[in-house]
């Protein structure tokens, strides 16, 4: 799927949604809980199950990034399923330090 900046997604396994904030150019799967993420308001594809084995989910109101792929998502609603982009899973994005005031 073409990711473009400001596209919500929604999981198909459980109840998170996110928005993109970065997004690469190209195309990227991302997934939630091991099963392709939809456009919000898409039907979800049927037969699709929640795979716990790739981690916990995402939590409401942070962000989570592939720094290679140039990649980066806000969660807008937590689930229970963990963050994927080409199979692999996506890391919480941690603050930047603040410069030294020496």
């Amino acid at each position: 799927m073409e990711l473009r900046p400001g596209l919500k997604l929604a999981s198909a396994v459980c109840d998170a949604q996110v928005v993109v904030v970065r997004a690469p150019a190209g195309d990227v799967e991302v997934g939630c809980g091991g099963a392709p993420m939809v456009p919000d308001g898409e039907d979800a594809p049927a037969g699709a199950a929640l795979d716990e084995s790739l981690g916990d989910g995402p939590q409401l109101g942070k962000r989570y990034a592939d720094e290679e792929l140039g990649l980066e998502l806000l969660c807008t609603r937590a689930g229970a399923g963990a963050l994927t982009a080409d199979g692999a899973v996506l890391a919480l994005k941690g603050a930047k330090p603040l410069p030294s005031s020496d």
